[in-house]
């Protein structure tokens, strides 16, 4: 189920199901070859081991979520481009940064930057809610930047957070929100070439955090990245 909520003039939210968005599959024959491909040498290949993980990367149609232009390199080994400078990340950083997160069925999951919803789409085949926030308003049917820094206190705390665009430092309403307990994943720096990967676990109310691996994601737009 995907239920669409308008909260403000400026504002689209998406909340979807653990059954998945149900987006209607276009994929040929030939695209589930490629995608099936994709699993094997891309995930498997470079240790992405969780089963539901990789049953998710498997199902999930990526080429239902990229511009027409592009299409034919869906399941490429690269991040690709949808337009007002945004891109749907790499095969492998989905599945790694949702591997991370060690999700479960039962998780409510807060995501930070909607983009094409190929993210969310994953997430939705593994945990029991996702909220999915996007401040480019062409993306997102006019996307809230002010709920973008805030997050979405109305329903926290989560048991996990994915934010993939690079703030300078995690923002702190963010971590307020936060289940104890709960894991986020979130890339952080202060360019798009000096960025790495950070894993951050609520422990005792103290946040654990270490950096997993370099990566380059489009920069926190606004406010969001100052919080």
């Amino acid at each position: 189920m995907v239920e669409m909520r308008k909260l403000s003039p400026w504002l689209v939210v998406a909340a979807l199901a653990a059954t998945g968005c149900h987006h209607k599959t276009v994929s040929t024959s030939e695209f589930a070859a490629e995608r099936q491909k994709m699993v094997q040498e891309q995930l498997k290949s470079r240790g992405i081991h969780d089963d539901r993980v990789l049953a998710a990367l498997a199902k999930v149609p990526r080429e239902a979520f990229v511009p027409e232009n592009v299409r034919a390199q869906s399941y490429a080994d690269s991040p690709l481009p949808i337009g007002h400078d945004q891109t749907i990340s790499q095969p492998f950083i989905v599945a790694y940064m949702t591997e991370q997160l060690r999700l479960q069925p039962t998780d409510r999951v807060l995501e930070i930057g909607t983009g094409s919803g190929y993210q969310a789409a994953v997430l939705a085949e593994l945990a029991k809610d996702v909220y999915t926030i996007e401040i480019v308003e062409p993306l997102a049917k006019d996307a809230s930047a002010r709920l973008a820094q805030l997050g979405w206190p109305e329903v926290a705390p989560f048991d996990a957070i994915i934010v993939t665009c690079a703030p300078d430092k995690v923002p702190q309403p963010l971590t307020q929100q936060l289940k104890e307990g709960g894991r986020m994943i979130i890339p952080v720096g202060t360019g798009m070439m000096d960025q790495q990967l950070y894993l951050l676990e609520k422990k005792d109310g103290e946040l654990a955090q270490r950096a997993i691996l370099p990566v380059r994601f489009v920069l926190m737009a606004g406010e969001a990245a100052k919080k």
